[in-house]
């Protein structure tokens, strides 16, 4: 796969009357990983809402590869090879874990060798696993469907430290531009070259390599370079 990037440029978004990004601009280069650090509030979720294009800009753009697509909706940006895993409702409860994994195409080797966990459990509804269980479920669904931008919030909630732990190794694998959302940074991901943003109340308060982030979102002394 050829090198492809996606940003936000000064973006701004609203909640009816509330607005939850300040003029973000973030830019998500691949293939590479890209971690979004935010207490919740901060407008981690609402910035990979944004790129997806599941929510709507008042202000700034989006760009992929440099080509404005703003205006784009979700379903098109989801055709040109972007997926998008939410923290919440990933997977259809009401199916079996096979029939879950059917809607990406195929049930490869390629899935379950991701999560051999899932094995044993692809006659089970979906709505009846553990929560680590249905976040395997939803990235074994996306990991085959070769995207050129994958958008993960929150990967590995639920899952037990050395499934999470395998969970980054995958998503730092990828041949795809990988932005990720979470809380903290994971240990794991701090010797691996990724690259850190972090937000606090919709704004970006820290911009640099993950070797170099030590602190929280906002705390003033964490190094680095902060965001435009």
């Amino acid at each position: 796969m050829t090198g492809t990037s996606i940003a936000l440029r000064h973006a701004r978004v609203r909640y009816g009357p509330l607005e939850a990004l300040h003029g973000v601009t973030l830019v998500a280069p691949g293939p590479g990983l890209t971690v979004l650090l935010g207490r919740n509030g901060s407008g981690r979720t609402t910035a990979l809402r944004a790129l997806a294009g599941t929510l709507p800009l008042c202000g700034g753009a989006v760009a992929w590869d440099g080509a404005d697509v703003t205006r784009a909706p979700a379903h098109e940006r989801a055709r040109r090879g972007l997926r998008l895993v939410p923290e919440r409702r990933a997977v259809f409860g009401s199916l079996t874990v096979r029939e879950n994994l059917e809607l990406a195409g195929p049930v490869t080797g390629f899935a379950l060798d991701a999560y051999p966990q899932l094995r044993p459990l692809l006659a089970r509804r979906a709505g009846t696993l553990s929560g680590g269980e249905q976040r395997m479920l939803a990235l074994a669904r996306a990991l085959p469907a070769h995207a050129r931008v994958l958008l993960v919030d929150e990967p590995t909630q639920g899952m037990a430290p050395s499934v999470a732990a395998h969970t980054y190794e995958l998503l730092a694998a990828l041949d795809a531009c990988v932005v990720i959302a979470e809380q903290r940074l994971p240990p794991v991901l701090r010797g691996r070259p990724a690259f850190v943003y972090a937000l606090r109340r919709g704004t970006v308060v820290f911009a640099g390599e993950a070797g170099e982030w030590t602190g929280s979102p906002g705390s003033p002394g964490s190094p680095g370079r902060r965001g435009e």
